[in-house]
């Protein structure tokens, strides 16, 4: 059975994504070259530029990707609830943070990298994750005392996830200590939603 050319550049894209994943995993963003995506993928470089402008566009595509993925995750999880009055609404958000960062590790550090080295790149990215910001804006609206200006309130849940799980899942205390999901997901979510509701 032969493939047809839009089958093939789709199995192109697909495997460049994938190298990517891997060599960022490898070698870090940063010190990544389409080179060596385009070697680890097993295709030619000029390949690479049917698909993608830059290693900027491609990251960008990456995270196109995860968050549709997580977006039909949630759609299908009938125990997701938007009221962060309750503290299971809460965990349930965290744990969904938690194993997202974790499942993305390679991509978490990328864009980390990518909006440092390059601000308006991490700009972009931003957008892609407004419909996500604006999700959980709509949640932190449901609150029994909503804040006038919910964006600063999920700044600051952002910051906090983010520079968590990149401490203990990327970067690891210099005194060796690990912890478990379940350890980092209770702290994370009694934080939050003390924070958000004046919960224990």
């Amino acid at each position: 059975m032969t493939t047809t050319r839009k089958e093939q550049a789709a199995g192109t894209e697909a495997a460049l994504k994938q190298a990517a994943r891997e060599v960022f995993a490898e070698r870090g963003y940063l010190n990544t070259k389409i080179t060596d995506i385009t070697v680890a993928a097993g295709r030619a470089t000029g390949s690479f530029y049917n698909h993608f402008t830059g290693k900027e566009e491609l990251l960008e595509a990456l995270l196109v990707d995860m968050l549709a993925t997580a977006d039909d995750q949630v759609m299908t999880d009938l125990t997701h609830e938007a009221d962060f009055s309750r503290i299971e609404s809460v965990r349930w958000h965290v744990t969904a943070f938690w194993r997202f960062y974790r499942a993305h590790l390679p991509e978490m550090i990328a864009i980390k990298q990518a909006a440092m080295a390059d601000p308006e790149l991490g700009q972009r990215l931003q957008r892609i994750m407004a419909a996500d910001d604006a999700h959980l804006i709509g949640h932190l609206s449901e609150l029994p005392q909503p804040q006038p200006d919910p964006m600063l309130q999920l700044s600051a849940m952002n910051a906090l996830l983010e520079g968590f799980a990149y401490t203990w899942l990327v970067v690891n205390p210099p005194t060796g200590r690990t912890i478990t999901d379940d350890v980092a997901i209770d702290l994370l979510t009694n934080l939050l939603h003390h924070g958000l509701a004046g919960g224990r």
